[in-house]
């Protein structure tokens, strides 16, 4: 009885995901169209922080409930998932290119915050309250220059082609109001963050009937629990032709959760690091550097780098798995 139970929570928040994200990418696309904002823009900031409401959910109830394990696994585990298996079923399904911001400014951003995690985690094995507010002032910054070049965007000669750009990506949808806009992000984050809860909540107890360790649910399912939305809003962004958005979506997420979601949790109560947690942020970095050379070559992540891209994913999966 209790495992169709957990079954039926698992579909509920299945479907509440991709309900959810189909609402949000239409929202926000709505918003960018408006206020003349790159749709990169919105992906990077308001798309990434809605989709990592249940990493953020996760990870802060772990730290409250002082199972920090959990919490630090989830976020390599869940940045891991985004760049390997949300960007490599996007690009199986239709090539994606890359902005030349993304490949010299957002991308080696995201690196620098893996290694920035590691840096701070080295000192005495932990991540404490100072490196917490450290990792925020970052975020804020980052944030700053995200907002700043929405700004210069819309006041640049470059405006014009930004519009054309937006305006061609959803010149088939519908013409959405902006308060209906704001609304759909607002209900698609709320159906986002409860359908990740409900996904993950039914995919432990799954496992924890079936006498899965809880590490392991922490790197596995609870990591691509929570970064279902990433996946289903960034495929409904690509489905949309908002490839610039289904890029910026991860990037932007994986920045989100080491900036903002550690950062909070590690405000709450200082997060312990152990050797394997180095370990997996090595495999991220190797995983970060195969990508960058991917999108700075070609300017694009095609079909066959985006297979290659699942392969890598599949042998960390069995890795971690038999470790």
């Amino acid at each position: 009885m209790e495992l169709v139970k957990s079954i039926l929570i698992l579909v509920v928040g299945f479907v509440l995901l991709v309900k959810g994200a189909d609402f949000f990418v239409d929202g926000a696309s709505a918003i960018a169209k408006k206020l003349h904002i790159p749709s990169l823009i919105i992906g990077l900031t308001i798309v990434a922080m809605g989709t990592s409401l249940p990493e953020l959910s996760v990870s802060v109830t772990a730290a409250l409930a002082n199972q920090n394990s959990l919490a630090i696994s989830n976020v390599i585990g869940s940045n891991i998932f985004n760049l390997m298996v949300v960007l490599g079923i996007c690009a199986v399904i239709a090539p994606i290119g890359v902005s030349n911001i993304v490949i010299k400014r957002d991308y080696p951003f995201s690196v620098f915050c893996a290694i920035l995690m590691a840096v701070l985690g080295s000192f005495g094995l932990t991540i404490n309250r100072i490196d917490g507010i450290v990792l925020l002032v970052f975020f804020a910054g980052y944030l700053g220059v995200m907002f700043y070049d929405a700004k210069k965007v819309r006041k640049s000669a470059a405006e014009m082609e930004y519009e054309d750009e937006i305006d061609e990506a959803t010149e088939d949808t519908e013409d959405i109001p902006l308060w209906k806009g704001i609304l759909f992000v607002v209900g698609g984050a709320a159906a986002v963050k409860y359908g990740g809860d409900f996904t993950v909540d039914g995919a432990v107890s799954i496992a924890t009937m079936l006498g899965v360790t809880e590490t392991l649910i922490g790197l596995t399912i609870v990591a691509m629990g929570t970064s279902l939305p990433e996946l289903v809003t960034s495929l409904v962004a690509a489905r949309k032709k908002e490839l610039d958005m289904a890029v910026g979506n991860v990037v932007g997420s994986n920045v989100f959760n080491i900036l903002t979601i550690l950062g909070i949790g590690s405000v709450i109560t200082p997060i312990a690091f152990n050797m394997q947690n180095f370990v997996d942020i090595c495999v991220l970095a190797v995983f970060s550097l195969f990508v960058w050379i991917f999108c700075a070559t070609r300017k694009r992540i095609g079909r066959f780098e985006g297979a290659f891209m699942l392969i890598c994913y599949a042998v960390y999966l069995i890795y971690i798995c038999i470790r």
